[in-house]
């Protein structure tokens, strides 16, 4: 004899498909959503790592912006000091050349001509005097050009002043200092 089945079993195993079905795709979104949560907490760690090394950085641009500053303030007082030494220098450098400027105005002053001041600007000296004829005056500027350690004798004003009846005229020179030894040192 046949057995005969009257139970339900093809609505049974549909139950059983969904069910099964429905196990599978909470599987996947579990599976997805955990997927995803280790996919963020992977970029989270980057994101972490990234900014350390960030915060790291900014760290030693700092030191490095100190170091520079240092080295700033080292290179300005370096500069100070350069000067300073170049100023002694020129200083010591031109100490003998006052002692030669009298020298040679002694030197080449010629008689009839009298100094009545003299004045010194850098390497420029102003002489004002009196001189007893024009002709004085200009053997006085000949023979400052002549002299080592002064040139350039420049007439800048003559005067014929007969106030004091003494026939004396009024000048005022303008030389340069020059330095005879600066030559053969060059």
């Amino acid at each position: 004899m046949a057995h005969i089945n009257l139970l339900p079993w093809r609505e049974t195993l549909r139950k059983k498909r969904k069910r099964d079905f429905g196990t599978q795709v909470l599987g996947a979104v579990i599976l997805a959503a955990l997927g995803v949560f280790l996919w963020y907490m992977q970029v989270q760690q980057q994101i972490e790592f990234q900014e350390s090394r960030n915060s790291f950085i900014k760290a030693e641009i700092v030191k490095v912006d100190e170091k520079i500053k240092e080295i700033k303030d080292l290179e300005k007082k370096r500069a100070e000091l350069i000067a300073r030494m170049n100023v002694i220098q020129e200083l010591q450098a031109s100490r003998p050349m006052v002692v030669h400027l009298f020298d040679e105005l002694v030197k080449t002053i010629p008689e009839g001509v009298y100094l009545q001041s003299l004045q010194q600007k850098g390497a420029g000296v102003t002489l004002k005097g009196q001189a007893q004829s024009n002709a004085r005056v200009s053997a006085y500027m000949r023979a400052i050009d002549g002299s080592g350690w002064m040139k350039n004798a420049e007439l800048k004003v003559i005067k014929s002043q007969d106030k004091t009846k003494t026939g004396m005229s009024e000048f005022e020179l303008v030389a340069q200092q020059a330095n005879p030894n600066a030559s053969e040192k060059e």
